[in-house]
């Protein structure tokens, strides 16, 4: 992008995520966010679009390679108001569910891109993949537990604020939430590469595991 029309700061990333909803008229299905950091903001929308289920997912390679992330998200069955009480934020939430953020960016060179360049892209997701219910929710144990792709990646994921609820608490209180959004909330193991065109099993310690084959697509 010229230097001119870059991004410089938070405030300018946020308003392009804004503008090219609006140009593209699409809705938003749910959000990604992480508590924010020392003048980093971490929050965008994932476009109802781009929120994928079932064993089959499209995805376009980055470095060759399906980029995912492992989470937990929210679906909420109520809408809430930036100002929400703590007590609301709980009882809109309608289901929990394990995910897989789907990484990618529009940069070619996103090596080159600062934050708030990445910001306006969306924080470099191309969807989310949605998995099962958690039925018992996500208790103090969604704070850290094993991570495990047989063959691909075996490590202890951590919650990187600590708890999944801490990022959505802090989204409710920035953005209008309606019911049926989906909010994932943070990574576990940072991003794994993982293969296309092989049946995968991303197991959740004891929560439950998303079977899937992912497959390019460069339309995806």
């Amino acid at each position: 992008m010229p230097e001119a029309i870059r991004p410089r700061d938070n405030e300018a990333a946020l308003a392009i995520q804004d503008r090219v909803t609006d140009l593209l008229n699409e809705p938003v299905g749910g959000w990604k966010v992480s508590a924010p950091k020392p003048d980093k903001v971490m929050r965008a929308p994932i476009y109802a679009r781009d929120i994928r289920r079932g064993e089959r997912c499209p995805l376009r390679p980055l470095n060759g390679m399906a980029a995912i992330e492992p989470e937990i998200a929210y679906i909420l069955k109520k809408d809430l108001h930036p100002g929400a009480a703590e007590e609301e934020i709980l009882a809109a939430i309608g289901e929990t569910r394990l995910v897989l953020e789907l990484m990618g960016s529009r940069f070619e060179n996103l090596d080159e891109v600062s934050f708030a360049e990445k910001l306006a892209d969306r924080l470099n997701h191309q969807g989310l993949l949605v998995g099962p219910v958690l039925e018992q929710g996500a208790g103090e144990w969604a704070s850290s537990f094993p991570i495990t792709i047989p063959g691909v990646f075996d490590g202890r994921g951590k919650h990187p604020d600590g708890h999944p609820l801490v990022p959505l608490k802090w989204l409710a209180g920035q953005v209008p939430l309606k019911t049926g959004q989906i909010v994932t909330t943070g990574s576990y193991a940072g991003v794994i590469e993982a293969p296309f065109d092989q049946p995968l099993r991303v197991v959740f310690g004891d929560a439950g595991e998303i079977a899937v084959t992912f497959y390019r697509d460069s339309a995806a």
